[in-house]
């Protein structure tokens, strides 16, 4: 038997839209729940209810689980019974494990047929939980869940992975799994919903249908259904990452970008922008505004010609994700600020860290990660390929420390939590060459013979060169120096320029990163806009 199952998530669709998105959210961004379980809520409803309860029992029969939630009222009816009812019964009469969990106490007074439902689910023996808010919500499911798991398949989570799990909880912010009715699915960024897709499911993104981007962008948070107009919408969370442009719903969805030429600010910054656009593509666009207001020189290593970036570029995005999945959403008076000085970066993100992490624990590097919108945590995580979700810090100071600068200071300043790059200031001969960036490696170097040893050092100076000058220098055939280029031109160390006499040779700039591809194609875009310094 597989350790691996359905839930289906069942309630009136309406009155609880924001409890199945919280419980959606929960299995699908909970480390534990994640790898064993996965939510199903039928949001496909046909025009009429015969025609949705069908789809909705059909859908059933693939679940393992059932999960109802209770609330008020009692739903759109399919016969004598509502669609929710029925459900119910279709669970008992399959023999399902069956979770119930009811929001508000006995008191509350629900319509006539969630009572009989609630009297029924109290006849059948079947044990349920109340729940006044969708924290405490969450805790119950995850403890039912847990506990089902424990039961059937002898799978428990460990003791990191439950406090984690209650340290995210209280920690969660309602504002990404607000189902908002502003933008539309069509009117959303398609393009970013495919890639958040193709990499999240591990597929080739041409591949896609536009109902697996859609289902996918679904079943991760950013978009539901609303029930009446059959409509789909973003959520907050869909409104962030793949709206055009999310500060039109959220003002606060922005990063203010600042170049200074000293090391303290002043009243005219030297590059000014104002970053708008879906989140992952602003992360992008700070990135490139760091990689033009900061400092590339070029080093010489043994047989490489290497350009340096100031700072780490990886230190510098896993910093901005941080401050796009982690900030306080509800503060939408501030924004994110990206600070560029002569000797250093900063990254303020609004809202401090959640309880119980503090700053203590932060820098001593001994914090179990809780994200205030895992949602976003998760799916940034896709997007900018970081795997090991809750250890940005810990890669962020060996990133520094690898590229021959001093570890980030982690502090706050009026409400915001920074994060401070300090740079190599003069000192810019300490900045170390990263291994991927060599060219060159002893294993290439092995390959090649002296005199082509001493022909790669004069193109790393710089240097062209010519078949006359090797022949003349190293006493030997126009023949053997054909070899010779040929070899370097093969290993992609060396390329070809002109032809006949005028044929000369030069160092083959290495092959860019995917990511410094795209911060240059960015800057290319840019530079009309705010020229070169």
């Amino acid at each position: 038997m597989t350790s691996s199952f359905k839930v289906f998530v069942s309630s009136v669709q309406n009155e609880l839209e924001d409890e199945r998105l919280i419980i959606r959210n929960l299995v699908n961004t909970d480390p534990f729940l994640s790898a064993h379980c996965t939510p199903v809520l039928y949001e496909y409803e046909p025009a009429s209810a015969d025609k949705a309860l069908e789809g909705c029992l059909r859908s059933l029969d693939n679940c393992q689980v059932y999960l109802l939630i209770v609330g008020v009222q009692y739903g759109t009816p399919a016969g004598e019974l509502s669609i929710t009812h029925t459900e119910y019964r279709h669970a008992k009469q399959r023999d399902l494990p069956i979770l119930a969990f009811i929001k508000g106490e006995r008191i509350v007074k629900r319509e006539g047929g969630t009572d009989v439902l609630l009297k029924e689910l109290e006849a059948d023996g079947f044990k349920y939980k109340r729940f006044g808010n969708v924290i405490e919500l969450q805790k119950e499911v995850r403890a039912a869940l847990v506990r089902l798991l424990q039961d059937q398949f002898g799978i428990v989570p460990t003791s990191d992975e439950n406090l984690i799990a209650d340290q995210t909880i209280e920690a969660t912010s309602k504002f990404e799994s607000q189902p908002l009715m502003r933008i539309r699915w069509e009117d959303l960024n398609h393009d970013m919903a495919r890639r958040l897709v193709g990499a999240a499911e591990g597929r080739n993104i041409d591949e896609l249908s536009s109902e697996d981007v859609l289902a996918g962008v679904m079943l991760r948070g950013l978009v539901w259904r609303e029930s009446e107009s059959r409509e789909y919408y973003a959520t907050a969370a869909g409104v962030v990452l793949l709206a055009k442009d999310p500060s039109a719903v959220f003002p606060q969805c922005r990063v203010l970008a600042d170049a200074y030429r000293s090391s303290e600010p002043d009243g005219e910054p030297r590059d000014h922008e104002d970053i708008r656009g879906p989140m992952p593509k602003v992360i992008e666009r700070a990135i490139a505004f760091i990689d033009r207001n900061t400092r590339h020189p070029m080093k010489v290593v043994g047989l490489n010609r290497v350009r340096l970036d100031e700072y780490p570029v990886e230190a510098m995005r896993e910093a901005l994700v941080n401050a796009v999945a982690h900030r306080q959403y509800e503060d939408a008076g501030r924004k994110i600020m990206l600070e560029v000085f002569s000797d250093k970066v900063i990254v303020s993100s609004p809202g401090l860290p959640p309880l119980p992490i503090t700053l203590v624990n932060l820098r001593k590097g001994t914090y179990r990660p809780c994200s205030r919108n895992p949602v976003l945590a998760q799916c940034l995580s896709y997007f900018h390929r970081i795997e090991e979700r809750g250890s940005g810090f810990r890669r962020m100071r060996e990133q520094m420390l690898n590229h021959g600068l001093d570890k980030p200071l982690i502090g706050t300043d009026t409400g915001y939590f920074q994060v401070t790059f300090p740079g190599p200031d003069d000192n810019i001969e300490r900045l170390r060459v990263p291994e991927q960036l060599m060219q060159v490696t002893p294993a290439v170097e092995s390959q090649l013979n002296e005199r082509q040893r001493k022909m790669m050092q004069w193109l790393v100076e710089g240097k062209e060169l010519t078949s006359r000058q090797c022949k003349a220098e190293f006493e030997v055939t126009r023949a053997v120096t054909a070899v010779d280029f040929g070899k370097l031109v093969e290993m992609g160390l060396a390329e070809k320029l002109g032809a006949g006499r005028s044929t000369r040779y030069r160092l083959k700039e290495p092959v860019q990163s995917s990511s410094n591809r795209q911060v240059k194609s960015i800057n290319r875009q840019v530079k009309g806009k705010y020229g070169e310094d």
